[in-house]
């Protein structure tokens, strides 16, 4: 399912659909797709909505990660259940699983597949437990897997349990027969109305590694995660080094230079044709994306920096996240959690604070304190939903 907005992402989500932000410099989809593939599912729909073309685009026909896509474009909003429900056809009245398509995950999903088939239930939920599940549906689970309750989102006093839905869903055919062709939710219509006449839902407990990138906060947590299982060191192509100590693991891309007495400590993963100057220090937990500047004496800890960024001298990042082409000068402070659209350009000696959003393509004037999100009216200011 590839069809939302994004909203809660913005302003990484103006240029592209949620699943083609990068992560670690590749599309979180592809990802997704490649950790598929080596599960053994080799037939994939995807359904698409928001600015869906660039997915066809980038995944094409699927074969080169050794799986067969197709694609099924929504015309209007068709919720979770409304959207599968638009694919019917090409699912040739065979089981089917339903992931999200901005899912990153190392979960054991044909393990997950050969418990629904040995059970008699018509769909089985993956479940997690989660500190706090207040973002998720959450189940009710007794102790023969089936789930007696199950609450989309709950508030306080309603969390009668950590088990959380994953969205991903393994559903016999018959489900699809449940489903109106109209907008459709199967945690808050199909899974209630299932349960209401006295069928059956299973839970199956997955154990590994699951998120979504829903949110700059999980998008940062599922880097530092993927970064965190880089097996070692690997560089590709010609790597200029001026007397830089470099600790791995790191990952680094054709033609990338480290100047003089530049740190760099892994986990890293740096893209092709960056620049990195005299006496920088790049701390764990950082991408950095092709095509990049960081000037003299600039000090970036875990933060995800995209494609064409440009960051000027003596100046300090930290858990950042910032998009492709913007322009950061001499002298800025940008504090943790902070997410800085495209074609931004920040002037000398600003500082952004803790949590702020920065919109595509604003300028910021030097000496600037930015304490709250700045918007652009060219585009939606929304930043709840999906």
């Amino acid at each position: 399912m590839c069809g939302g907005e994004g909203t809660r992402l913005r302003p990484l989500t103006f240029d592209r659909p949620k699943p083609m932000i990068p992560l670690l410099n590749k599309p979180s989809l592809v990802h997704l797709v490649e950790h598929l593939s080596l599960e053994g599912f080799n037939d994939i729909v995807l359904t698409l909505g928001y600015l869906g073309g660039e997915i066809e685009e980038a995944l094409g026909d699927g074969s080169i990660y050794g799986v067969h896509i197709e694609y099924v474009h929504e015309k209007e909003k068709l919720g979770t259940a409304g959207g599968v429900k638009n694919a019917e056809e090409l699912f040739e009245g065979e089981p089917f699983m339903v992931v999200g398509g901005d899912h990153i995950m190392n979960l054991h999903l044909r393990e997950f597949v050969r418990f629904h088939e040995k059970n008699d239930a018509i769909v089985t939920i993956g479940l997690l437990p989660i500190d706090d599940p207040r973002d998720y549906g959450i189940a009710d689970m007794d102790a023969n897997n089936r789930i007696n309750r199950f609450f989309e989102k709950p508030g306080p006093g309603e969390i009668f349990s950590n088990l959380a839905s994953t969205g991903i869903y393994v559903c016999d055919p018959e489900v699809l027969d449940r489903i109106p062709r109209k907008k459709y939710d199967f945690a808050k219509d199909v899974f209630p109305e299932i349960m209401k006449e006295g069928e059956k839902i299973n839970g199956f407990l997955v154990y590994g590694r699951w998120t979504d990138i829903g949110n700059p906060q999980a998008y940062r947590e599922a880097c530092r995660w993927m970064l965190e299982q880089m097996p070692g060191t690997k560089i590709s192509g010609r790597l200029n080094i001026k007397d830089a100590k470099v600790t791995g693991p790191i990952e680094i891309g054709h033609d990338v230079s480290l100047g003089s007495n530049s740190a760099i400590v892994g986990p890293i993963v740096i893209g092709e044709n960056s620049s990195i100057g005299d006496n920088v220090l790049i701390g764990p937990y950082t991408s950095i994306g092709s095509n990049c500047v960081i000037s003299n004496n600039t000090r970036i800890t875990s933060s995800y920096i995209f494609n064409n960024v440009e960051i000027g001298s003596n100046s300090a990042i930290s858990s950042a996240i910032i998009d492709n082409a913007t322009k950061i000068k001499d002298s800025c402070i940008l504090e943790t959690g902070t997410v800085i659209g495209p074609r931004v350009i920040i002037g000398e000696e600003v500082t952004v604070n803790s949590l702020v959003r920065i919109w595509p393509e604003v300028r910021v004037k030097s000496g600037t304190k930015v304490s709250e999100n700045l918007g652009n009216e060219e585009f939606g200011n929304e930043i709840k939903g999906s």
